[in-house]
């Protein structure tokens, strides 16, 4: 073969090899740390770039994308002394190559240590009821700690967060107790609130039964009474419209009398002082009106010791009373103090056996 030939082959593939080596095409989202001669040269950005072959190299290839770091669980131990286990999730993003490359050897290494020292730090101060309620909390101070001393490495700490803490199995069990305890006191508050309600709303509705049944009532006796007035009213119209005459009204008088000593809680019975000109009414009423008049008269004189045959007649005396006469005036007068008497045993049957009552006529 031509030795011309070989040197032109030759020259091509070092022409190709040095060619090949002056290009680097980095991919989107990548960063590439260039060392010439093992010095720190450049950054090469996503696209196609051209280094000088031999001399320079690629130290480190970085993602600047945000990552995700989970941690293992660390024991940390609470301002109580209690033991929990505790671990978290990082999110974080490179926002300088040089410096995540030369600042710091591990960064990853170095982020995890740093978030369990701070996590330490930030629990110390907390008991474990504090501890389990404050996760915001401690995912702020996390975050501030870690996004300051992170940024001089060439990275941006986003979001811390606490995935899970466990606290010791005593610590769980007393804890589901006392879950259990707040739910059945809950649970017997929400009770005793439902039997006051019902209690209250029981009460509300007997008051109201007793309201409208005692209005009933006294709607019903305002009725009664004004049907009672109304009645009286149109009786006595209809005795002054009718022009009663005195027997009528000294009969229903002495039919009254006996209804005044029906109640229970009489004692004391007195008889009118009227009782007798009813009586005489009454007399009258079941007599010859001119010879009840005349045997009146008859037992005047008598009672003043005189008779009417030996007084002197100023005018004209009129026809002699004869004995019939006299005589029904004597039934009359009989009649009606047996009346009397009826009417006064009538009263004291009604009286209470208990308590004796008294009749008793006003003195003349």
């Amino acid at each position: 073969m031509d030795p011309f030939v070989v040197l032109a082959l030759v020259a091509a593939v070092v022409v190709a090899f040095f060619a090949a080596s002056t290009v680097r095409i980095v991919p989107q989202a990548r960063r590439y740390n260039i060392e010439r001669f093992g010095r720190y040269r450049r950054t090469l950005q996503p696209g196609l770039n051209f280094v000088v072959p031999v001399a320079d190299r690629i130290n480190t290839k970085l993602d600047v994308r945000e990552q995700v770091y989970s941690s293992d669980p660390r024991p940390v131990i609470t301002e109580d002394n209690l033991v929990v286990n505790i671990d978290t999730v990082l999110y974080y993003q490179i926002t300088d190559p040089r410096a995540a490359a030369y600042e710091v050897a591990d960064y990853l290494q170095a982020i995890d240590q740093l978030t369990v020292t701070t996590l330490r730090n930030v629990i110390g101060s907390m008991d474990l009821e504090e501890t389990l309620t404050s996760r915001e909390e401690i995912n702020s101070r996390l975050r501030a700690v870690l996004d300051d001393a992170t940024g001089k490495w060439g990275i941006r700490v986003n979001r811390v967060e606490i995935k899970a803490i466990d606290p010791p199995a005593t610590i769980k069990e007393a804890m589901e107790k006392q879950m259990r305890a707040e739910r059945d006191k809950r649970a017997a508050i929400l009770h005793a609130e439902g039997e006051r309600q019902a209690k209250i709303l029981t009460a509300e509705g007997t008051k109201q039964k007793d309201i409208l049944e005692a209005q009933g009532r006294q709607q019903a006796m305002i009725l009664q009474a004004d049907g009672e007035a109304k009645a009286v009213e149109l009786v006595f119209q209809a005795v002054h419209r009718n022009n009663a005459d005195p027997k009528v009204l000294a009969y229903k008088y002495l039919e009254t009398l006996p209804h005044l000593a029906r109640s229970d809680n009489n004692t004391f019975w007195v008889i009118p002082g009227e009782l007798t000109e009813a009586v005489r009414t009454v007399t009258r009423a079941f007599g010859d009106e001119p010879t009840a008049a005349r045997s009146e008269e008859a037992a005047t004189a008598e009672a003043a010791g005189t008779s009417p045959e030996s007084r002197v007649p100023e005018l004209d005396p009129g026809p002699a009373v004869s004995l019939d006469a006299a005589a029904a005036a004597d039934r009359a007068e009989q009649q009606a103090a047996a009346a009397v008497n009826d009417a006064k045993a009538e009263a004291a049957a009604a009286m209470s056996p208990q308590t004796p009552r008294r009749a008793q006529t006003p003195r003349d």
